[in-house]
Parts: C-alpha cells; sequence; structure tokens
C-alpha cells in the first residue's frame, strides 16, 4: 500500500462509501428503533415503503460485507508493513482488537447495533491464518462462507421437517429495547443498551450467520490484499471485470431464491437455516457487483472525482461511525429530539443525506490540518504504545 498510492485512495473512497451507506440505512431503522409515525398521508406512507425497499434492497447485508472485506485488507497492509521491517505484527494486532473491542463498547452504549465489538472478537480468527498459504486461507473461508453451522440445521431439519420452532432468542431481548431508547435518561440509554441491546444484537448476528460470513470476508480481504487485486494494474482490472460479470449473474438466482425459499420449503425447520444460508450468498454476490463496480468506476476518469470525494470519509470511518452513532441516537432518541415519532423513512433518508454531507466536509477539512482522523489517531498511538 506504501508503494502504491492509487491504491490507497480507492480502499479509502470505497470504505467511505461503505461507511456513508451505512448511515442510511441507520437512519431510516432510527438507529435500530422500528417505528412507523402514525396520521402519515397515504402518499408518504408509499413513498417511505418504496425508499426502504429500495436502500434495503441495495444496502442491507452489503454495506457491512464491503466494511468486513476491507477490515482484512487493512489487517495486511498492516501486517505486511511490520514484515517489511522484519517485525511480527499479530501481537500488535491482538493488541489493537482489544482496543477496537472498547471503541465499540463505547459506540455500542450510543447505539446497540454497534459492529466494532463484533468486529474486535471475530478479528481474531486471522492471527492463526496470518501465514499460511493462500489456497489454504481460501479453502478456510470459502467454508466458512457456505455457513456450516446452518447447513447442520438443514440436516436436522430434513430429519424432522415437522419440529416446532422456537421463535429466535435475539426476539425477547429486542422486545425490552423500547423502553430505554424512548426513555429520556441518557444513563438509562447506555445501561439498557449494553445489558439489554448488545446480547439482542450478538443473537442477530449469529442467528443470521453472519459470524461465519464475517470471518471469511476477513480472510477473503487479506487474500485481496495479498494479491494486490486493489491496485491500478491490468490484471487487477480484468480481475474485477471477472468478478462484476460473475457476480452479476449469481445474484439474480440467488436473489430469486431468497424471495421464495420460504414458499417453496414450507416447514420452517428446513425453510428458516436454508434463508439464511441463500440470503447470506445473494448478499456477498451483490456485494461484489458493488465492489466491483466502485473500483472499476474509481479508475475511470469520467468518475474518478466523483467517487473520490468518499475518500477523506473512508479515510477516518472509526470517528466518522461513531459520530453517528452519536448523532443518530440524540436525533431520533427520546433523551434527545425524540424524533423516531415523527419521521418515516422519506425524512430519515433526507435527514442521513445531510448528516452524510456535513461529515463528508468535516473531514475534508481534518485533514487539511491533520493526518489521521480524531479517533484514529488515538487508536494509532495507542497501538504502538511502548514501541520504538
Amino acid at each position: 500500500m506504501n508503494t502504491d498510492s492509487s491504491r490507497l485512495y480507492v480502499v479509502d473512497a470505497l470504505r467511505g462509501f461503505a461507511i456513508v451507506s451505512i448511515m442510511l440505512l441507520h437512519n431510516i431503522e432510527h438507529f435500530d428503533f422500528y417505528y412507523e409515525p402514525a396520521g402519515l398521508p397515504s402518499w408518504m406512507v408509499s413513498l417511505d415503503k418504496g425508499i426502504w425497499d429500495t436502500l434495503f434492497f441495495l444496502f442491507g447485508g452489503k454495506s457491512y460485507a464491503i466494511f468486513a472485506l476491507l477490515f482484512g485488507l487493512t489487517f495486511f497492509i498492516q501486517s505486511d508493513n511490520q514484515k517489511r521491517k522484519g517485525r511480527d505484527f499479530r501481537g500488535r494486532f491482538a493488541w489493537r482488537l482489544l482496543l477496537l473491542f472498547l471503541f465499540g463498547i463505547i459506540n455500542s452504549s450510543f447505539y446497540q447495533g454497534d459492529i466494532l465489538m463484533i468486529y474486535a472478537v471475530i478479528g481474531f480468527v486471522l492471527i492463526p491464518v496470518a501465514r499460511l498459504n493462500d489456497r489454504s486461507v481460501f479453502w478456510i473461508a470459502l467454508f466458512l462462507m457456505l455457513q456450516p453451522y446452518e447447513w447442520f440445521n438443514v440436516i436436522k431439519g430434513l430429519q424432522d421437517p415437522g419440529a416446532s420452532m422456537a421463535d429466535p432468542a435475539s426476539w425477547a431481548y429486542f422486545a425490552r429495547t423500547g423502553d430505554h431508547i424512548t426513555g429520556d435518561s441518557l444513563l438509562r440509554l447506555w445501561k439498557g443498551n449494553l445489558t439489554i441491546g448488545k446480547p439482542a444484537v450478538l443473537l442477530w448476528n449469529w442467528e443470521n450467520g453472519r459470524v461465519f460470513q464475517t470471518a471469511s470476508l476477513f480472510m477473503l480481504g487479506m487474500l485481496a490484499g495479498r494479491r494486490r487485486l486493489f491496485a491500478d494494474s491490468e490484471s487487477s482490472r480484468k480481475f474485477w471485470i471477472t468478478t462484476l460479470l460473475v457476480a452479476s449473474l449469481a445474484f439474480i438466482p440467488l436473489f430469486i431464491t431468497k424471495t421464495h425459499i420460504a414458499g417453496w420449503l414450507g416447514q420452517e425447520a428446513l425453510s428458516r437455516p436454508a434463508s439464511v444460508i441463500v440470503t447470506s450468498w445473494s448478499n456477498m454476490a451483490f456485494m461484489l457487483v458493488l465492489v466491483s463496480g466502485f473500483v472499476l468506476l474509481f479508475r475511470h476518469p469520467g468518475f474518478h472525482k466523483m467517487l473520490n470525494i468518499f475518500s477523506s470519509y473512508g479515510r477516518m470511518s472509526l470517528s466518522n461511525y461513531v459520530l453517528q452513532s452519536v448523532l443518530g441516537s440524540f436525533i431520533y432518541y427520546g433523551y434527545g429530539l425524540g424524533m423516531y415519532k415523527y419521521t418515516g423513512a422519506t425524512w430519515c433518508l433526507a435527514i442521513g443525506i445531510l448528516l452524510a454531507v456535513i461529515q463528508g466536509y468535516f473531514s475534508f477539512w481534518w485533514f487539511r490540518h491533520h493526518t489521521k482522523g480524531p479517533l484514529e489517531t488515538l487508536w494509532h498511538k495507542a497501538t504502538w504504545v511502548g514501541s520504538k
């Protein structure tokens, strides 16, 4: 990465794009508090539904996957830079993950859907595979992407397809999150998010196959770094063109299957785990469409300048992600403005775009005076504490 500045820009811009799209989703969700305002005119209800469906089709389950892929890529960049200096980065990376976990606790206190804590825990899978060859890492990543636990549940379902299924465990926790989110106490929000909301989100990620998929994406991102797939080269361009074509073709049958699989299989003991499997694959395919399309357009003279506006945003992705949670919780939750009571998806999208623009301008201004984002600076200094 140090020897190819163009590669750094495309990665920063792609990361910024992912963070912005994540924030738009968080806004229309009222930052994990699903509530439909009463008394809206029918045309607004229809518009809200259209915006909701469109944003989730484009980014739901895909933006976080882009972020996970780039997390693995970043690990490779840092590890490779240290390897060139004769150092083993794995110990520092473990410490860095613990620091990320602390950032995640702070972020989770405002927004229960935080992914930093999850990434910090799952990130440890990169340490034992960091020295394996590409082939071994690829097969491990593929095995994880296949969702082995859900295939185990499919086999159980085949043995007893009529078995009754209990509600997902996360539902019981989510049902208890309303009081502290709508209440007027910030301290109560912090306590509720960490003791009720966080277990709900962790269970939801497990129930929806995100744990195996995230670990797989971390490894695939590391492999992308090893193969220099984000470098500006002819081989890289051919790879992303092929990926765009294959992923586009794969997404169509996967999306159709995802949409209808519950009706096709009927019995919940089969349809629930099968739906998790196909949904994760469908999201993976569309994520690759987004990534490959973004990379190819970024290198096109006609689109480079437009997409490069995400670069500053992506360079301080940690700061912007945490700031999103603080601002979003204040805007929508009861301790702040309580806008969840009045805003549907249309107004929430407008608020999200406004926040993205403000954060974008702030990021651009910040890098005129600093080399790293505020939280990135803290993370970097703490990572290398005690080092020469």
